[in-house]
C-alpha cells in the first residue's frame, strides 16, 4: 500500500535573507581589465576598420570649360544634320536594294551599276532635303512660320499620312497596271517614300494608312506580285 507524502506546512519552512555580500574572488571582467583584454580588442577592431576602408583614388580635376561642354553636348543644329544623314543614308540604301531587286525581277541580263549608283546618289540628296525639312527635331522649329507649336505636329502628321496613302496606292497601281519599264523606274523611289511616310506617322495613323492601301488593293482587284 502506497504511503502518502506528508506535505510541510509553510510554518515549518525557515526564512532567510539572500546573501548580498560581494564576491570574495575577482570576477572575469576584473581579470580582463587587469590584463588589458578590452584595450587589445579595441585596437584590433580599429585595425580591421582601417584595412576595410577603401583608399580614395585621386582623380584629375576637370576644368569648368570641360564640364560645360559635357553638359551642353552637341549643338542642336549639328544633331539635326547628323540625324538627317543617318535617315537619308538608310533610305538611300533601301532605294539601292529595291532598284537591284526590281531589275532582277524583270530578268534584266546585265545591271548597269554606274546608273544604279547614280540613282543612289540622287535618292540620297532628295531624301536628305526632305528629311531635313520634314523630320521632327528640336532644332526644327516648325514647318510653317507663325503657326502655333501645337498645330505643327498635327500638320506634319497630315502631310505624312497623305504621302503614305498616295505612295502606297500608287505603288500598287503601277505594279499591276504599268509596264516593266515604268515599274523599274518608279517603284524604288515610291517604295522608299511609302516606307518613310509610314515610319514618321504615329501608330494609329500608320495603321489607318496601311488599311487604306489594303482597301485600295481589294477594291481594284489587284494582286501583290
Amino acid at each position: 500500500m502506497a504511503r502518502r507524502r506528508r506535505e510541510r506546512s509553510p510554518s515549518n519552512v525557515k526564512l532567510k535573507q539572500p546573501d548580498r555580500s560581494g564576491p570574495s574572488e575577482k570576477t572575469l571582467l576584473q581579470l580582463a581589465e587587469e590584463r588589458g583584454l578590452f584595450d587589445q580588442a579595441k585596437k584590433r577592431e580599429d585595425e580591421i576598420e582601417k584595412e576595410a576602408t577603401p583608399v580614395p583614388i585621386p582623380r584629375p580635376a576637370k576644368n569648368e570649360e570641360e564640364d560645360d561642354d559635357e553638359e551642353a553636348g552637341l549643338p542642336p543644329t549639328v544633331e539635326r544634320v547628323l540625324e538627317t544623314v543617318l535617315w537619308s543614308v538608310s533610305l538611300a540604301m533601301l532605294h539601292f536594294t529595291l532598284d537591284v531587286l526590281v531589275q532582277h525581277q524583270y530578268s534584266v541580263d546585265s545591271i548597269v551599276w554606274p546608273k544604279v549608283w547614280t540613282r543612289f546618289m540622287q535618292a540620297l540628296l532628295v531624301f536628305g532635303l526632305l528629311i531635313y525639312a520634314l523630320h521632327p527635331h528640336p532644332a526644327n522649329h516648325g514647318l510653317v512660320p507663325g503657326l502655333p507649336p501645337r498645330y505643327q505636329s498635327a500638320l506634319r502628321q497630315v502631310i505624312f499620312f497623305t504621302a503614305s496613302v498616295f505612295a502606297g496606292c500608287y505603288l500598287i497601281h503601277i505594279t499591276n497596271a504599268f509596264g516593266y519599264m515604268a515599274v523599274m523606274k518608279q517603284a524604288p523611289p515610291i517604295g522608299c517614300l511609302w516606307v518613310w511616310s509610314v515610319i514618321e506617322l504615329d501608330l494609329p495613323w500608320a495603321m489607318l494608312s496601311l488599311s487604306g492601301a489594303g482597301a485600295f488593293l481589294w477594291q481594284k482587284g489587284y494582286s501583290i506580285r
